[in-house]
C-alpha cells in the first residue's frame, strides 16, 4: 500500500512540475509584426490592418480570445487596436491580423513600442501573458507617418 501511495505521490508531483515548467514556457510567448498596411483616412485619425506573428516555446496548444493593444511612441500612445482570436501550437507560431486606430501623431525619431495583454486558454485554466514588442527602424516608420 505504501508503494502505491508513493507511487501517486510522484504521478502528482511530477505532474505539477510539467505544468509549471509548462507555464513558465507560455509566459515568454513574443510577437513579431508580419504585415501593416493603412485601410482608410478619416477625420477620426488613420485605420491600419495589422498582422502580428506570436511564436509559442511551451509544450501546450494555446487558444487566445481578442487581445487588445497599445501602440506607444515616446510614452505617449498614439493609437489602440484589438487583435482576431487565434490557435497557437505546442513550439509553434501562428499568425493573426487586427485593426488599430491611429489618432495622435509622433515625431520622426519616436521610438514606437506595441503592448498588450492576451488571455491564453487551457483546459483547466486560463493565463495572462503580457506582451511588448519593438518594431524595426523600417516598420516604426510606418506606425509614425502622418495620417
Amino acid at each position: 500500500m505504501a508503494k502505491k501511495a508513493a507511487a501517486v505521490i510522484i504521478v502528482i508531483v511530477s505532474l505539477m512540475v510539467f505544468g509549471y515548467t509548462q507555464y513558465a514556457s507560455a509566459s515568454q510567448i513574443n510577437a513579431k509584426i508580419k504585415e501593416s498596411k493603412l485601410l482608410e483616412k478619416s477625420d477620426k485619425g488613420a485605420l491600419y490592418n495589422l498582422q502580428l506573428e506570436f511564436n509559442n516555446p511551451s509544450l501546450l496548444f494555446l487558444t487566445a480570445g481578442k487581445t487588445e493593444f497599445t501602440i506607444i511612441a515616446n510614452d505617449k500612445t498614439i493609437g489602440a487596436g484589438e487583435l482576431d482570436p487565434f490557435a497557437l501550437p505546442a513550439l509553434g507560431t501562428a499568425t493573426t491580423s487586427g485593426v488599430w486606430l491611429k489618432d495622435q501623431a509622433a515625431s520622426e525619431n519616436s521610438q514606437v513600442k506595441i503592448s498588450g495583454v492576451t488571455k491564453y486558454q487551457l483546459l483547466f485554466a486560463s493565463i495572462d501573458v503580457p506582451f511588448t514588442y519593438y518594431p524595426t527602424y523600417d516598420q516604426t516608420r510606418e506606425f509614425i507617418a502622418d495620417a
